[in-house]
């Protein structure tokens, strides 16, 4: 993530990582205090289907993100022509099992699965990403829910860092209804409500929407997430001094010095970074770590600590 300073004319960089060492630390601890109260130890069920890599290094990065505090998981692993039915069965057996305290099926799934089916076929209180339509309709209506992950990690690093949200203008470069959305829903909703928002005035935009009203908009933003998945679409002429930038696009791209494939954000990291007049946090890199170590993390934690509080009657 990438901040200007009002006193100086420098990039500060606000590590994700490293914040996510934090709150990896307090989730460990929570696990154990949960633990020692004589409940049972938080367990998370991974699905996986097919054999994409990209899907396998996440997956593998959730289970071993769950151990380092503490977190029981097993992997599921069905080959991909699997059916929906036999899905829906698997789910139907978790939401079942009393031991499993969250659940999560690795997306994207093949195209003759359905994944909104899929997701709704989650209990609400086992669904790990925030994906089940309650949950996101709970999101919307600012009332307690699981969030999806890389939106949560997003309001992680905005409150943590103490980026003022209220009243300020805020662009959202993405629309998606995993990260766009929710990202959008937190920001702009109230902030005395069950679930607090920011406060803020949000822009969305999108595939669709004009480089040239892109940039009318970002020069007047406070703050600036980025999650359209296109490289170096903010460039430093687009982000007036003092705004904050965090870059959760993942793409990637052919390297001509290296010859090799290397990962970038959406914003144009360097070029903002050399600008004298701004200050911006790196979150490009950071966020698929971040927010599977810190939304992974502390959702699962959620399930057994925060959800018996949403949930129960």
């Amino acid at each position: 993530m990438l901040r200007t300073s009002d006193f100086r004319h420098e990039a500060i960089i606000i590590s994700g990582t490293e914040m996510a060492k934090h709150i990896q630390k307090e989730i460990k601890q929570g696990v154990e205090s949960w633990i020692s109260l004589g409940n049972r130890r938080p367990h998370l069920s991974i699905i996986l289907v097919g054999d994409n890599p990209a899907s396998k290094t996440y997956v593998r990065n959730k289970i071993r993100a769950a151990s380092a505090v503490g977190i029981c998981s097993e992997l599921i692993l069905k080959p991909k022509d699997v059916s929906q039915e036999e899905l829906l069965d698997i789910t139907d057996q978790l939401n079942m099992d009393p031991r499993v305290s969250g659940i999560l099926v690795q997306l994207p799934l093949p195209d003759h699965v359905d994944e909104r089916t899929i997701c709704n076929g989650i209990s609400p209180e086992k669904d790990v990403d925030g994906f089940h339509i309650i949950n996101i309709g709970r999101l919307c209506l600012d009332q307690h829910s699981l969030i999806p992950a890389t939106a949560s990690a997003v309001w992680e690093i905005i409150t943590r860092t103490g980026i003022q949200t209220f009243g300020k203008n805020v662009v959202v470069a993405g629309r998606s209804k995993n990260v766009g959305m929710p990202i959008a829903m937190l920001l702009h909703t109230d902030g005395e409500h069950e679930r607090p928002g920011g406060d803020a005035t949000v822009t969305i935009a999108h595939r669709y929407t004009p480089k040239e009203q892109l940039k009318i908009h970002t020069q007047l933003a406070d703050i600036i997430i980025v999650a359209a998945g296109i490289p170096k679409l903010i460039t430093s002429d687009m982000v007036k001094e003092g705004a904050a930038v965090i870059d959760v696009g993942i793409n990637y791209v052919h390297d001509p010095v290296t010859g090799k494939t290397k990962l970038v954000g959406d914003v144009d990291f360097e070029g903002c970074h050399d600008n004298e007049h701004l200050n911006i946090s790196r979150k490009h890199a950071e966020t698929s770590r971040f927010s599977n170590q810190m939304n992974l993390l502390r959702r699962k934690l959620a399930l057994s600590l925060q959800f018996q509080e949403v949930w129960d009657p």
